[in-house]
């Protein structure tokens, strides 16, 4: 990829090469198949629900996939982490202000908040620009950012506006003045001293009678008070040259909030809530690698795990098994075997969830990976009976296996569980073939969870591969490249249910 990223600077976006819009819709049902949606819902419960909408649209190609990657690898930095996370509490801080201001209907009160806004603003991306210059960013997508946003701090519009702003809050914050009520009547003495600390901490510094104690009278609430109202209009008509500057400000358009920036505030948000699951599921002792995808079509990896299984399993202590894989040279699917509850659909998952955060350009839960591109990630998993439709399950296996075999989308990657399991055995062996035979005819890549061991006999480009049980016939939850078996499933479950000739003899 370029070294500079070919967009306007109106057009900046830190997660996109090509202008996108989204919907925080699911478009694709390999979001459920895969347990996508277990994962997404633990971020956005932790980031809210405006994050959902970037984890539900692939980048358009590879080099925006690339472009992420790169930009991920820059913020997963501990100073670049550290900054964007403080820049995400000080926005928290602003959205107050501006729902403060949202609040109160007096005008001046309006005014002032607006102003509060606008400096906060100005003082959280000073900061971040600050942190992030002493970093050395490696992605084109954050070093273009860096230089917008120090364009943006430096132009004579941005400043004239903030200085402005400064000298305003810095007279307002210097202002004090005490209420006196005495014999039904009010008074309001204005002074000016420096106005730093509460302004309760200003009133402790009166001498009073020992049985008094000084008060605020104006309190956090953003409604403003006839009291309050009406020392405002007294301090107006006192400060008449301080107020005038006021509103004139106030008057001008918000044009201090750059569109890019804001864009950025959005979109860094995908980025952070993932580094901050990966950093969480870190601690608790599972590893995420950054995928290798500069291979010609090599797909391998170490220690990969379903991060979906695993994120269930810590709070519970459960241990999670990882597993090894690897398409060798010319190995186009997985056809894999085994025993019921032996991990066979969790590694498919497993696989699946490879292969859509690799598309994200973000990192993977395995110990090493080595990913190519694949343009689209298509999934079938067992279904029920739909009692809305009255279709059967094998016809709503069939029902949504159609676009599939429709879609002569070529080279993406394919993961099929347990189809036609209420079939007879030799229809689901031809229906089957068939199925394989399409998506390798497509040169798509991925794997096909059966019962049916004859699908992994006999045809190039596939790859048998078993769930294993030990020497005593229980689950292991490995995957591992052997020949399909008539007898792993039955004695899984001759041993699950405990129906050994032993077991029964004790129980006779």
């Amino acid at each position: 990829m370029s070294e500079e990223i070919k967009t306007t600077t109106e057009e900046f976006s830190v997660l996109n090469l090509y202008p996108k819009e989204y919907e925080a819709e699911e478009n694709e049902a390999f979001f459920r198949d895969l347990n996508l949606t277990q994962i997404i819902d633990r971020i956005t419960a932790q980031w809210g629900k405006g994050v959902r909408k970037y984890y539900m649209y692939l980048p358009d190609d590879a080099r925006e996939g690339e472009y992420r990657r790169a930009v991920y690898g820059d913020i997963r930095k501990e100073a670049v982490y550290d900054a964007l996370i403080a820049f995400t509490k000080r926005q928290e801080d602003i959205a107050q202000l501006r729902g403060k201001r949202g609040n109160t209907s007096h005008p001046l009160q309006k005014a002032v908040w607006e102003l509060c806004e606008e400096e906060a603003y100005g003082d959280a991306y000073e900061e971040l620009a600050k942190s992030l210059s002493r970093v050395e960013l490696s992605s084109a997508g954050m070093r273009q950012f860096l230089r917008i946003l120090t364009e943006f701090l430096g132009s004579e519009q941005f400043n004239k506006f903030r200085e402005q702003a400064r000298v305003i809050l810095g007279e307002l914050r210097k202002m004090r003045f005490v209420v006196t009520y005495e014999k039904d009547r009010m008074s309001i003495e204005l002074r000016e001293e420096q106005g730093d600390g509460e302004y309760e901490e200003w009133l402790d510094s009166f001498d009073a009678r020992a049985d008094m104690r000084l008060l605020n009278p104006f309190g956090e609430d953003s409604a403003i008070t006839e009291l309050e109202q009406a020392c405002l209009e007294i301090i107006e008509s006192k400060k008449k040259k301080l107020f005038r500057a006021l509103w004139s400000v106030a008057e001008q358009e918000r044009n201090y909030i750059n569109p890019v920036l804001s864009r950025f505030e959005q979109e860094v948000i995908f980025y952070l809530s993932y580094a901050t699951l990966q950093r969480d599921t870190e601690r608790e002792g599972f590893p995420f690698a950054t995928p290798d995808t500069s291979g010609k079509g090599r797909m391998e990896a170490g220690g990969l795990y379903d991060l979906a299984l695993a994120l269930v399993s810590i709070p519970e202590g459960r241990k999670v098994i990882p597993n090894d894989f690897y398409y060798g040279e010319g190995d186009r699917f997985f056809v894999l075997t085994g025993p019921n509850q032996g991990g066979k659909t969790t590694f498919a998952r497993s696989l699946g969830q490879l292969v859509y955060l690799t598309r994200m350009g973000l990192d993977v839960p395995a110990e090493s990976a080595s990913v190519p591109y694949f343009p689209k990630i298509q999934t079938h998993f067992s279904v029920e009976e739909s009692v809305e439709t009255g279709r059967g399950k094998l016809m709503e296996e069939l029902v949504r296996l159609a676009p599939m075999m429709e879609d002569h989308k070529r080279g993406s990657f394919v993961v099929i569980n347990e189809l036609f399991t209420t079939a007879a055995n030799y229809d689901a062996q031809i229906m089957g073939k068939r199925v394989l035979e399409h998506f390798l005819e497509l040169g798509c890549m991925g794997i096909y969870v059966t019962h049916i061991k004859e699908l992994a006999e006999g045809r190039d480009g596939v790859v048998s591969l078993r769930a294993m049980l030990n020497d005593s016939g229980y689950q292991t939850f490995e995957i591992r490249r052997a020949e399909a078996e008539d007898v792993a499933c039955a004695a899984n479950q001759v041993n699950k249910y405990r129906l050994t000739y032993d077991q029964l003899k004790e129980r006779l």
